[in-house]
């Protein structure tokens, strides 16, 4: 058993594929419509045939609380892995990418929080060794 897809749930499917792709550097890999909605998938430039992050719409009633209760308590929906997380940071910034939680350093992993302008905060990360 392997992970292929996982989801992260946005406010504005098109929005949602600028940032993750022209910001994050994601590359789109299906967007197929479906009713007002599209499947929409994005992957790793580095991994083209690895996992695909589904931009799910968030329009289900239970998801606005959710998401809503995970940004207020400051939880990252989901966590990307980065090479470094200081430089990914400032390069982000330097993109206008508004972060929560600057670099921080816990030991064996570095994250930091982003918004991801579409209702989440994701994290990214580095586990040193």
């Amino acid at each position: 058993m392997r992970i292929n897809l996982t989801s992260v749930l946005v406010d504005d499917q098109e929005k949602a594929l600028r940032f993750y792709t022209e910001v994050l550097g994601f590359v789109k890999k299906h967007d197929v419509p479906i009713g007002e909605d599209r499947w929409l998938t994005v992957v790793s430039p580095q991994e083209p045939d690895g996992v695909e992050l589904v931009l799910e719409p968030s329009s289900h009633p239970a998801v606005k609380p959710f998401k809503d209760a995970l940004v207020a308590d400051g939880i990252p929906f989901t966590a990307f892995a980065v090479d470094d997380v200081k430089a990914e940071y400032e390069r982000l910034r330097d993109l206008g990418v508004r972060f929560t939680q600057e670099p921080t350093d816990m030991g064996t992993v570095t994250t930091a929080v982003l918004d991801d302008t579409c209702g989440n905060l994701i994290q990214i990360a580095h586990v040193a060794g």
